[in-house]
Order: C-alpha cells, then sequence, then structure tokens
C-alpha cells in the first residue's frame, strides 16, 4: 500500500482529522492557560476516567438514556405509523402539515418552556425528545412513500394485490432508505434536545443535571468530560439502532 493510498482511506482520514482537532484544542487549552475556562484533552481525558468510578454516574447515563430513548422510539412508530396515514391519504397529510411544520421550526428552548408550563419535570425529557425526533421520521416516511414507482402501484391495484403483500414488496422497500438516514439523524437530534431539556428543567439525576451543576461551580473539565459522554452514548444509540433497522429489512426482503 503506498502512502497516497494510505492518506485516501477514509478510516485515516478520519483519525487524522481528529488528531487535528484534537491538537488544536490542545494549543487553545495552552493558550487561555486556565482548566476553569478551557480544560484540555488531557485533563478531560482524566476527568472521564474518574467519572467511571463515581456512585452516581451509570445512574445518572441510564436515567437520560431510558427517558431519551423512549422519546425516540414513540416519534419513530407514530412517524411511521402517521407517515403511511398521510402517504395513502391527501387529507391526513393535511391535517398535519401545520403540527408537523410547528414541530419543525419552533426553537426546542421554546417546547421546553411550555412544557414545563404545562407539566413536571418528570415526563420533559421523554416528550421533548419525541416532539423533535418526530417531524424528522414522519417527514422522511411520507417522502418514501411519494417515491415509490407509479406502475407498481397501478400494477398492484390493478391485479388487487394484497395490502399486506403491498406492504411488503413495494412500500417498505421504497421508504428503506428514508427510513434509515431519517432515524440517524433523529437519534442525534433527541439525543440533543433531551439533554437540553434536562438541563434547563433541571431534572435531577439526569446527565443535564450534571451538566447544570457543572456550569454553576465553573467546572469546565466536567462539562466537557459529560459532553465527551453524551456523544459516546448518541453514537452507540445511533448505530445500535440503525443495525436492528437493517436486520429487520434483511427479514423483510428474506419473506
Amino acid at each position: 500500500m503506498t502512502f497516497i493510498s494510505f492518506l485516501n482511506n477514509t478510516k485515516v482520514r478520519k483519525t487524522l482529522s481528529v488528531l487535528l482537532a484534537l491538537a488544536v484544542w490542545q494549543i487553545a487549552a495552552a493558550a487561555v492557560g486556565s482548566d476553569m475556562l478551557l480544560a484540555s484533552p488531557v485533563r478531560v481525558l482524566a476527568r472521564l476516567a474518574s467519572l467511571f468510578r463515581e456512585p452516581g454516574f451509570f445512574s445518572s447515563v441510564l436515567f437520560s438514556f431510558l427517558r431519551i430513548t423512549a422519546g425516540f422510539l414513540l416519534a419513530f412508530f407514530m412517524g411511521i405509523v402517521l407517515g403511511f396515514a398521510a402517504g395513502k391519504s391527501g387529507a391526513i397529510e393535511t391535517i398535519l402539515w401545520p403540527w408537523v411544520v410547528t414541530g419543525k421550526t419552533v426553537p426546542i428552548a421554546s417546547f421546553i418552556i411550555l412544557c414545563l408550563i404545562w407539566m413536571d419535570h418528570s415526563g420533559l425529557t421523554v416528550l421533548i425528545s419525541f416532539l423533535i425526533a418526530f417531524p424528522v421520521i414522519y417527514t422522511n416516511v411520507l417522502q418514501g412513500l411519494k417515491s415509490t414507482d407509479e406502475k407498481k402501484k397501478e400494477l398492484a391495484a390493478l391485479y388487487r394485490v394484497p395490502w399486506t403483500r403491498r406492504l411488503l414488496y413495494i412500500d417498505l422497500p421504497a421508504i428503506k432508505p428514508y427510513l434509515l438516514s431519517a432515524s440517524s439523524v433523529a437519534v442525534g437530534m433527541a439525543w440533543k434536545a433531551g439533554v437540553a431539556a434536562e438541563v434547563i428543567g433541571m431534572v435531577d439525576g439526569s446527565i443535564g443535571d450534571m451538566l447544570y451543576q457543572a456550569k454553576v461551580y465553573f467546572q469546565n473539565a466536567d462539562l466537557l468530560a459529560w459532553t465527551v459522554v453524551i456523544i459516546l452514548v448518541s453514537v452507540l444509540s445511533e448505530k445500535l439502532f440503525a443495525l436492528l433497522l437493517k436486520l429487520f429489512f434483511r427479514g423483510v426482503e428474506k419473506l
């Protein structure tokens, strides 16, 4: 393998870009000269290692993971159901349009503040994660159905193909690429929105609460360490769900 082909490898380029970002971060931290303002990568890594040994770490991660995942899964299933309904009925699409547009355009902070007025903190993370992820899933399912080959739909109607077979061999293949892409985006958005809700709502025992405490006490290393945790859990959640979704579609294709 030549040096040029080595550099053209996608994984190598990504690794080098991460190392470059860490180097820039280290130089910036050294220039600032204060962990309170900007902790170095080494300091954050050391703090991250110590977080794993603290008694409340895993309970906080699990607290947020369960609620954000619940909100995403609710958005995923509701997005598919209502996306299919809108794809089959223009009237339903029209009825849902203002709600979906609202979900796509209203700032997360506005949703969080409104929800805090209407409900207690216990269900805030689930609801906000749902509200942010739902429009992404719904819109992509609807777009996938609209992209279905018209000739296939006409043939299915002509030969009176049962709806179950149309679902398996026409609709699901049409929405597959859209749903895979939407799920990847929606998981990340659900985590961003869910943790933001926990910070603003000061939800006890959550990752957001840990971020808020770090901000109050000017613990920059803690803030960045918890941010790394959020990124890791979010990426792992995204990869796991994408794998499960691909396995589902493979199973469908074998039927």
